[in-house]
């Protein structure tokens, strides 16, 4: 009965089969098994001051045994549209015209980790984007992703805010990969990771104190049934804002999330709702924090994945005569 409804179909093109990760954990296999860092960081005008903190925290996540570290968005500026043009940098540049990922790429080499980047805004000819860079163990950019989906909220007495006034948004999909803050909100881009055979989606966040009691932890457990590449597998970056939505995320896909905000600063123009976390497959909460700033450690067991998708089969379970998710990207 079951091939009558065409799960094949469910995905335009087909999704990309996945590496089998060994089921047995006493197997001692580095590739499929790592430490996160997820670093809640206070932001402040200082832009300096900004970019020595973060390296700072970076280097504790490592002495840590973080092998992966992820930073939260805009975490070299405030977060307003009169900070973005000024705290802009020339990611291509690079150097001294992109201060904050020249560190990045010299302390992932110093420490030999991952770095997922967080976001900064990016300026790229007469443009401004909000842009995550992923540095890997050789120092080198792996990945740059620009937001695909600008934060424009208005609600009365709450909260106003135009991202879309400053900045432009991204065209691209990103597979290392890397999603940022309002991306987390759009589930057909968690599931076109999923089905790119990501295995860990990674929202560098600012939600606020509006939409993250709302939206956080909800969106995030969503998405962890979804993935990224560490070690030759798939990471994907978001930039987010949201936990609920964490866990509707790492849920719909059966993938890990992993979300990073900067620390709450009541006294600032934007207040970061924060509670960085991590989701598993199953939407089950790994490991997550207050508002305060703070570094999380956790590991990710990729083996956890083909258990959770056997426990739970969903690709056979879709229903291709009914709907159908196309890439269109892939699929040009």
């Amino acid at each position: 009965m079951s091939s009558a409804f065409k799960p094949e179909q469910a995905r335009i093109p087909p999704a990309l089969a996945l590496p089998t990760p060994p089921l047995n954990k006493a197997i001692s296999f580095p590739l499929f098994t790592f430490k996160i860092g997820l670093c809640q960081l206070t932001v402040t005008p200082d832009k300096e001051r900004n970019i020595k903190h973060a390296r700072k925290a970076i280097e504790d996540a490592a002495q840590k045994g973080a092998q992966l570290v992820v930073l939260p968005e805009i975490w070299n500026s405030p977060y307003s549209n009169d900070s973005f043009p000024v705290y802009a940098e020339d990611i291509d540049a690079g150097h001294d015209a992109s201060p904050s990922t020249a560190m990045l790429a010299e302390v992932s080499v110093q420490m030999k980790i991952v770095i997922v980047g967080g976001s900064i805004p990016e300026r790229c000819g007469d443009k401004l984007y909000n842009t995550c860079c992923v540095f890997g163990t050789d120092g080198k950019l792996k990945a740059k992703h620009r937001k695909i989906h600008l934060f424009d909220i208005d609600i009365p007495g709450k909260i106003t805010f135009t991202e879309s006034k400053t900045l432009t948004a991204g065209e691209t999909p990103t597979i290392v990969d890397t999603g940022i803050c309002h991306d987390i909100s759009f589930q057909e881009l968690a599931m076109i990771y999923a089905s790119r055979g990501a295995h860990l989606l990674c929202y560098p966040g600012a939600f606020n104190m509006t939409t993250g009691p709302l939206h956080w932890e909800l969106l995030q457990r969503a998405s962890s049934f979804g993935l990224a590449s560490i070690n030759g597998l798939f990471l994907v970056l978001v930039l987010a804002g949201l936990t609920s939505t964490l866990l509707v995320r790492a849920v719909d896909n059966q993938l890990y999330v992993a979300t990073c905000s900067p620390a709450r600063d009541a006294g600032a123009g934007y207040v970061a709702w924060g509670h960085s976390t991590l989701v598993g497959p199953f939407g089950e909460m790994i490991a997550t924090t207050e508002h305060d700033e703070d570094i999380i450690i956790a590991e990710i067991d990729y083996s956890v994945l083909e258990q959770r998708r056997t426990n739970l089969p969903l690709p056979k379970q879709r229903r291709g005569d009914l709907y159908r998710l196309i890439d269109i990207q892939r699929r040009e």
